[in-house]
This record gives structure tokens, sequence and C-alpha cells, in this order.
């Protein structure tokens, strides 16, 4: 499962806090989390998003313990 292809839309689905215009503007100036072309498909990896959010909050975390 954590091999699983989804689109824009699902992913904006998926975690509402990505919405598909972030994300397709991120794709065009080659941030945010990797995606790729199958066909005329724009496809993320489920575990390429969470692995890229992991990334976000270990880059952001403030606070907890010292």
């Amino acid at each position: 499962m954590s091999n699983e292809f989804l689109t824009t839309k699902q992913v904006s689905e998926t975690y509402p806090f990505l919405p598909a215009a972030t994300l397709r503007y991120w794709r065009h100036a080659n941030q945010g989390p990797a995606s790729f072309m199958l066909g005329k498909k724009v496809l993320y990896r489920r575990s390429e998003i969470e692995r890229w959010i992991a990334e976000q909050e270990a880059a952001t975390t403030r606070g907890g313990v010292a």
C-alpha cells in the first residue's frame, strides 16, 4: 500500500492541507513532493507524499524536548 499511486486530485482529497492548485504550482516550480508523468497523468507515490511531509516536519519543528 505504501507504493500506491495517487493523482493530484486524490492527493488533495487525502491530504486536505495540500490543495491541488498548490501541488500544480509546486510541480511547475520544481518544489514539493516528487511526482512523475504516466502518459498524460501526473502521479505521486503515497510513500513519497508521506516522506516529504515527514521531511517538512523535521525541518520546521520547534520546541519540545531539548
